[in-house]
């Protein structure tokens, strides 16, 4: 881990896990790190006067972890496996939540990253099995999401997009696969990251 305000000062290593990670996000509240390995585990961290330590291990997926979400109030976690597998496990608790969905259907998602559900559905064709979309990612008013994919396209939808009627904008500006894409807070620029041209692009929302 680097400092953000001196990325040449490393503030911690962590080394959990055995395969690398494809996803780290922090919590709401700040004192929590969770990362994605795609050796099947997900690994949180507690954050205390800078210092990082082993939390919790969370080892039930039977497949590499590709995408999490924190709930709002940093008490849950919700995961996305490469086999399709959808886990929630309660943080205070360092439990797997086997009725999670249930449990967190008042809560609120600090963001939406998984490409699985009832709010996505209509990013998948019927023609294909999802597996060429790489990312997703919704504004913070959750107004727009957007999929990134094999294609090396980037496709703006209207949020939630809960059927295949929903037509999205499509763009290019990579020339391999999009990997990641992430909103600005104030939803007015979107940046996303190419896989093999290893590009960074800054996309700038039209003014009406």
């Amino acid at each position: 881990m680097r400092d953000f305000d001196d990325l040449d000062k490393k503030v911690a290593s962590l080394k959990e896990a055995t395969e690398w990670c494809e996803v780290a996000r922090y919590s709401p509240c700040e004192n929590f790190l969770a990362t994605a390995s795609h050796d099947n585990n997900l690994y949180v961290y507690k954050i205390e006067d800078g210092a990082y330590s082993l939390y919790k291990t969370f080892a039930r997926h039977s497949s590499f972890v590709t995408a999490l979400d924190w709930s709002a109030d940093s008490s849950y976690i919700r995961t996305q496996s490469g086999d399709y597998e959808k886990l929630y496990f309660n943080i205070p608790d360092k439990t797997h939540d086997s009725a999670g969905l249930s449990n967190t259907k008042e809560k609120e998602w600090a963001t939406n990253t998984l490409k699985l559900g009832w709010d996505v559905q209509g990013i998948h064709p019927a023609s294909e099995d999802g597996t060429h979309i790489n990312g997703v990612m919704t504004s913070d008013d959750r107004q727009h999401l957007v999929s990134t994919d094999d294609w090396g396209l980037v496709n703006f939808y209207n949020y939630p997009v809960v059927d295949y009627s929903h037509q999205p904008r499509s763009y290019t500006g990579h020339s391999e696969h999009v990997v990641r894409a992430a909103f600005t807070p104030d939803g007015s620029r979107l940046f996303t990251i190419g896989g093999q041209d290893k590009a960074l692009i800054q996309w700038r929302k039209k003014q009406q």
